[in-house]
C-alpha cells in the first residue's frame, strides 16, 4: 500500500486540566482544525504528558477512547494514585489523535505501539496505561504501520524530546525487550498455554516443600523468548489479582522476574521502573540468588519468571551457596508457577552445565505438556540460505559458499583494521542502528589492569583494541551509563565485547573476530580449548569432567547470531581465514 494514498492524521494539542475537560468538544470545534468530527465523533488515541523540570524527564499516559471529552472527565475525577500528579499540575499537555480510518481495533493497536516506542524514549521516566491491547486481524490492519508512521512524524515535529526519531528508539535495548512488542502467532499460542497453566496452578494449595509447576520455554538465540517473557510479566502483573479473585483468593498476586545476566538485569530494571511495576515491590526484578535468599518456601510467590535460565548455576560456587545443589531447583520450591526460558546452546560456563541425564530429569519434572518450543528465527533478517550457512558453520564446522543475500550482509575481512573501520562507519550512521565489534574469549582479561599496557586488549599484529567494559565514559556527559546496556554506551564503539557483554542483545551489524581457539583443519572448523582464555568455560567440573568443547561452541553461537542485518567475520587462524575468503568466491 502506498503511503501517499493514506491521509495525514489530525492531532489537537491542548492543556490538560479540569476546565479543559468540561469544554474539550467545544474547544476542538472552534479551533479551526480540519475535520473536527474525527476527534469528537470517531475513536481517538490520546497522549497526556507532564515534564519534570528538575531532571527534564516526562511522566506519560497513553490511552484510547470512543468519547474523548467523557474520558478526560473520568480521568480528572479519578482517585487513582497515578492520576494525582497529572490532574493537579499546571503544565500538563494532551495530544488528541484522530484519523478518518480509525476504528476500535486500529486505535488499540496505535495505543499499544505508542507504548512500545515511548518505553524506549530516554526522556520518559514513567509510562502508564495498565493494559496490553495487541490486536490480531481487522479491516484496516494493513494501514496500521503507515498511519502510525505519520502519527509519530507529526508528534516528532511538536516535541522532539518526547517523540525522538524512530531510528534512535529502535536501537535501544528497552525498545527491543518492551512488553508491547507485537507477538507472533507462535508466541501468542505459547502465551495462551502458559496463562492456562498459571490459572490452573493458582487452584493449588502447595505445601511447604512441594514443588511448583515448571514451564520450560526452549528456543535458539533470536527466537523471541525474551519478548514473550517480558509480555507475560507485564500482563500478569496487571491482571494477576483478577485471576486470584476468580479462585476466591484475596491475597495480593505476587510475581518476580529473575535474570542472571548483568546487562539484561539493567534492561528489565528500567522496564519495571518506567512502567511503574516496581511501585509496590522494589525487588520485583532481582538476581536468582537474591530471590532464593529472600523468599522462603512457605511464602511462595505466585509466578517466578526466569529469563536466560541457562545461566543459572548447577553447582555451588562463590556466587551460590544454595539450599540444594541447583539454583533452578531452589527456585521451584519458592513459586507456584515457574516460567523458565532455556537455550542449551547458550550455556557458557562449566558451573551452569546440566548433564544429559540431569537435563532429562529436568524435562521430566516439567512434563511434556509444559515444554514449549519456539522455532521461528526472529533476530536475523536474512534468507534461509544465509541462516543455514551460519548454522552449518556453528553446528557442523562446515564452510559452504556464502550465499548472495539482498537482505543480509555477510562479509569476510582479511584484516581486523578494515572490519573495525566498516563497523565504525555503520555505527556513525544512526539510521543503520547499533554496530559493535566482539571476539571469542581468546585474549587475557582481568579486573586488575595489566602491567605492560593501559588496557587488556584483543591484539593481532600491530592492530589492537581494548575489551570487556574497560573504557571510561566521557566525563561531564549527562547520560546515565549505569542504566545502559554495553552496546548502547557510545564509547564502547572503541572497544570489543565478549559473550559476557553481548549475550541476549541485538546488534544491527556485528563484527566478529574469531580468535586462535577457532581453527580450520582437514576441511572442518574445529575448536581448540588450549587457545582459549575463557577460564569459566575451560575449567573442569569437580576437577574431572571437561565441557570446554561444548561451551566454546556455544560461545561461537552467541557471537555469530547477534547481527540483525549484517555479520562481518575475521579469523586469526590463517587456514580458517583462507577457507572463509574462498567461500566468498
Amino acid at each position: 500500500m502506498k503511503t501517499d494514498s493514506i491521509k495525514s492524521p489530525i492531532i489537537y494539542e491542548t492543556n490538560y486540566n479540569k476546565q479543559t475537560s468540561l469544554s474539550l468538544e467545544k474547544d476542538i470545534s472552534e479551533s479551526g482544525i480540519s475535520n473536527p468530527h474525527l476527534l469528537i465523533e470517531y475513536p481517538t488515541v490520546y497522549v497526556i504528558d507532564t515534564p519534570n523540570n528538575r531532571n527534564k524527564k516526562y511522566t506519560v499516559y497513553v490511552g484510547e477512547t470512543t468519547n474523548i471529552q467523557r474520558r478526560t472527565q473520568e480521568h480528572i475525577a479519578s482517585n487513582r494514585i497515578d492520576w494525582e500528579s497529572l490532574k493537579n499540575k499546571s503544565d500538563v499537555h494532551m495530544y488528541v489523535i484522530g484519523h478518518e480510518h480509525f476504528n476500535k481495533s486500529l486505535t488499540l493497536d496505535i495505543e499499544n505501539r505508542l507504548m512500545q516506542y515511548l518505553s524506549g524514549v530516554d526522556a520518559v521516566s514513567h509510562l502508564n496505561n495498565r493494559r496490553y491491547n495487541e490486536q490480531n486481524e481487522y479491516y484496516t490492519v494493513n494501514e496500521f504501520p503507515i498511519i502510525f508512521q505519520k502519527i509519530w512524524e507529526k508528534l516528532h515535529r511538536k516535541n522532539k524530546d518526547l517523540f525522538p526519531s524512530k531510528a534512535l528508539i529502535e536501537n535501544s535495548a528497552l525498545f527491543k525487550a518492551s512488553p508491547f512488542n507485537k507477538l507472533t502467532k507462535e508466541q501468542l499460542l505459547a502465551k495462551q498455554h502458559i496463562l492456562a497453566k498459571v490459572d490452573k496452578a493458582l487452584d493449588k494449595n502447595l505445601k511447604h516443600n512441594e514443588a511448583g509447576t515448571l514451564v520450560l520455554v526452549e528456543g535458539n538465540a533470536g527466537s523471541g523468548k525474551t519478548v514473550l517473557m517480558s509480555n507475560l510479566f507485564y500482563d500478569l502483573y496487571n491482571h494477576g489479582n483478577e485471576l486470584k479473585k476468580l479462585h476466591k483468593d484475596n491475597e495480593p498476586f505476587k510475581i518476580k522476574l529473575m535474570v542472571n545476566h548483568k546487562e539484561q538485569f539493567k534492561v528489565y530494571s528500567q522496564i519495571a521502573s518506567k512502567l511503574l511495576l516496581d511501585e509496590h515491590d522494589k525487588d520485583i526484578v532481582l538476581k536468582p540468588t537474591t530471590f532464593i535468599n529472600k523468599i522462603k518456601p512457605n511464602d511462595k510467590v505466585d509466578v517466578a519468571i526466569i529469563d536466560e535460565a541457562h545461566l543459572l548455576l548447577t553447582q555451588q560456587s562463590q556466587a551460590y551457596y544454595g539450599h540444594g545443589d541447583k539454583e533452578l531447583l531452589d527456585i521451584i520450591k519458592r513459586a507456584k508457577v515457574i516460567l523458565a526460558v532455556y537455550d542449551p546452546l547458550q550455556v557458557l560456563q562449566t558451573t551452569s552445565v546440566w548433564t544429559e541425564k540431569e537435563f532429562q530429569e529436568l524435562e521430566s519434572l516439567a512434563g511434556k505438556d509444559n515444554i514449549i518450543h519456539l522455532k521461528n528465527q526472529m533476530r536475523i533478517d536474512a534468507s534461509e540460505e544465509t541462516i543455514n550457512w551460519i548454522r552449518n558453520f556453528i553446528d557442523s564446522g562446515i564452510i559452504n559458499k556464502i550465499p548472495n543475500d539482498q537482505k543480509y550482509s555477510l562479509k569476510i575481512f582479511d584484516n581486523p583494521q578494515k572490519m573495525e573501520e566498516k563497523i565504525r562507519e555503520k555505527a556513525s550512521d544512526k539510521s543503520q542502528g547499533l554496530s559493535r565489534m566482539v571476539a571469542t574469549f581468546d585474549w587475557k582479561y582481568s579486573r586488575n589492569s595489566p602491567k605492560d599496557h593501559q588496557y587488556w586488549e584483543v591484539r593481532e599484529g600491530n592492530w589492537s583494541m581494548p575489551w570487556n567494559l574497560q573504557l571510561p565514559h566521557k566525563k561531564g556527559n549527562s547520560v546515565n551509563y549505569k542504566n545502559l546496556a554495553w552496546a548502547e554506551q557510545d564509547h564502547t564503539i572503541n572497544e570489543i565485547g565478549s559473550t559476557y557483554t553481548i549475550q541476549g542483545f541485538d546488534l544491527n551489524y556485528v563484527g566478529v573476530i574469531l580468535g586462535p581457539s577457532i581453527k580450520y583443519r582437514n576441511g572442518k572448523v574445529i575448536i581448540d580449548p588450549s587457545e582459549s582464555a575463557n577460564t569459566k568455560a575451560i575449567q573442569k567440573r569437580n576437577s574431572q569432567t571437561s565441557y570446554a568443547m561444548k561451551l566454546l561452541r556455544n560461545e561461537l553461537n552467541v557471537l555469530l547470531t547477534r547481527g540483525v542485518h549484517g555479520l562481518y567475520i575475521h579469523a586469526v587462524d590463517k587456514e580458517l581465514q583462507a577457507a572463509l575468503e574462498q567461500a566468498v568466491k
